[in-house]
């Protein structure tokens, strides 16, 4: 005997009668209609057809959803949750139809369709995000953020764009964080109303309920891609040029030590990915997040994530912790997703003493602003050491910046990458080795002059291949990168 989760039955409910259709009658304007005769209908023209469309699908979902938190009381009444924990979405889904055409009377005015996509709702409030589940399956979205019950806001290509979907009640709100965070071994209730964490397929989840979120609980869910991503396919997007492109297959190839700086937003984690596929698979790997994203190719990878503290105020581990630890774990290349602290020194440290090729990203607007973050970062945990002390470690650490942005268009692209020449006095000096243009155009400038890292490709034997990838991206000085 198959299991089934349905072992109370709900109370009957009386089924109401179907209206009569009341049979058509002689009008004002013409004589009365034949009994055998068909009463002309209009078809309207094909725009306002499509124009109408919209509008129809959202009726329809609505009335979808009106049903389903109509049904759900008899259903979850009727449902043993012991039972219904074991059965996946598809077994449950059998089960909720088979119980919804037994109890006729429930979801009687329904047609077959629409009881399907019940049935799907249902199935979505019981094990999944509620009327959040297809957003988190459409792959055009790649941000869910919840404003309390009846405000919600996806993000796609870029844009923010508002969506037609609300909660039942604050409870049905609070159940599905709840869920969530069940679902990562932590819990959220006023007593620890905050969540940060990272679901199963990668996708990063902030939430946080009342009394901090004054209007119902707010939640932030940036979509884990689960594709894998190359220089070329940036190139192809227009996010740089081929050229630049190449340059940068260079740098990784030679191991420098790379700063990918950006706003929230910006794709710096979707860069990074895409400049460690130019990593070596000779090479022991050791990326260090709070939210693990990076999708590493390469066969000899350790992954290692920080864990936020215990309500008790125990067990927190940092990324400098983990960085401190990673130096003893003989990695060639350290990456790290994110500085932002005290783990700035020795991020430095591990890129100035036998870790070249390491690669980081910081939150910054352009490649000085990034510069002058982690000299603040470095003085906030170096005690007393002078200031042009400070800079010449991150000279000596740091050979590229690259810069990204996103347009206001919604479009993500690369706006500079700057080589760090050196210190005249006590000051860090930069060469912006190329710059896109101002504009909705995607248009880059580039220098001309040769890098300050010419050792490290000689060393490599990749000084050929460099210099005609500057002379084919100098052509002209302004090339377009569609």
């Amino acid at each position: 005997m198959p299991r089934t989760a349905f072992g109370r039955r709900p109370k009957p409910t009386v089924r109401q009668p179907a209206p009569t259709r009341p049979s058509p009658g002689p009008t004002a304007s013409g004589p009365p209609t034949s009994g055998d005769a068909e009463p002309q209908q209009h078809s309207p023209p094909p725009a306002a057809a499509g124009a109408a469309e919209p509008v129809r699908r959202q009726a329809a979902d609505r009335l979808v959803a009106d049903m389903a938190a109509k049904i759900h009381p008899t259903v979850v009444q009727s449902l043993d949750m012991s039972k219904a924990v074991d059965l996946d979405r598809n077994e449950l889904a059998v089960q909720i139809q088979s119980f919804l055409d037994r109890e006729e009377s429930i979801a009687s005015d329904l047609t077959p369709l629409d009881r399907r996509r019940v049935v799907q709702r249902l199935v979505d409030d019981i094990k999944g995000l509620g009327p959040l589940e297809p957003l988190f399956n459409d792959p055009a979205v790649s941000d869910i953020l919840v404003n309390g019950l009846k405000s919600v806001y996806v993000e796609r290509k870029g844009r923010l764009e508002q969506v037609d979907i609300s909660f039942r009640d604050e409870q049905h709100l609070l159940s599905i964080a709840q869920r969530i965070a069940g679902w990562v071994g932590r819990r959220i209730d006023e007593a620890s109303p905050m969540v940060d964490a990272r679901l199963q397929d990668g996708s990063r989840v902030n939430i946080v309920i009342p009394p901090l979120a004054i209007d119902g609980a707010a939640f932030s869910i940036r979509r884990f891609v689960a594709r894998g991503i190359s220089l070329s396919d940036l190139a192809e997007r227009n996010a740089l040029t081929p050229a630049m492109g190449r340059l940068l297959q260079i740098c990784s190839k030679v191991r420098l030590n790379i700063l990918i700086s950006g706003g929230t937003g910006a794709g710096k984690t979707t860069f990074l990915n895409a400049l460690s596929h130019e990593i070596s698979n000779a090479e022991r790997l050791v990326t260090i997040e709070d939210s693990a994203e990076l999708q590493l190719q390469q066969p000899h990878v350790v992954r290692l994530e920080t864990r936020t503290e215990s309500v008790e105020g125990t067990g927190e581990v940092t990324i400098r912790d983990l960085l401190v630890n990673a130096l003893r774990m003989r990695p060639d290349r350290i990456i790290v997703g994110e500085v932002r602290g005290g783990e700035a020194n020795e991020m430095l440290q591990a890129m100035n003493t036998g870790h070249p090729g390491s690669m980081c990203t910081i939150h910054a607007n352009n490649p000085r602003d990034a510069l002058m973050r982690l000299e603040n970062m470095l003085m906030l945990n170096s005690g007393e050491m002078p200031l042009s002390a400070l800079r010449r470690q991150i000279v000596s650490a740091v050979d590229l910046v690259v810069q990204l942005s996103r347009l206001r268009s919604g479009h993500r692209c690369v706006t500079s990458i700057t080589d760090v020449v050196g210190m005249e006095g006590d000051i860090i000096t930069t060469d912006e080795m190329w710059r896109r243009l101002p504009g909705e155009e995607h248009r880059f400038e580039q220098s001309g002059r040769q890098p300050s890292w010419m050792a490290s490709v000689d060393a490599a034997g990749l000084r050929a291949e460099l210099l005609e990838t500057l002379k084919v991206g100098n052509a002209g000085q302004v090339e377009a990168a569609a």
